[in-house]
């Protein structure tokens, strides 16, 4: 796997690690980019699940549920 260096704010990395409950900087940056990209991925779903409904034809009666 590739790496990247990047230069952060020491403040805002030891926050991050304080909010995380991690005990490294390369944990606590890991830890935010996750979390950011799992947030993407549930975002992308309610937003699919959305289109998906209001693609269901209007008129059609719906069989009783329950």
């Amino acid at each position: 796997m590739a790496k990247v260096d990047i230069s952060l704010d020491a403040e805002l990395v030891v926050e991050v690690m304080v909010l995380a409950g991690v005990g490294s900087p390369q944990d606590a940056v890991e830890a935010v980019v996750r979390d950011y990209i799992a947030r993407g991925h549930r975002t992308e779903a309610r937003v699919q699940l959305q289109d998906e409904s209001r693609r269901e034809p209007d008129g059609v009666p719906q069989p009783p549920q329950g």
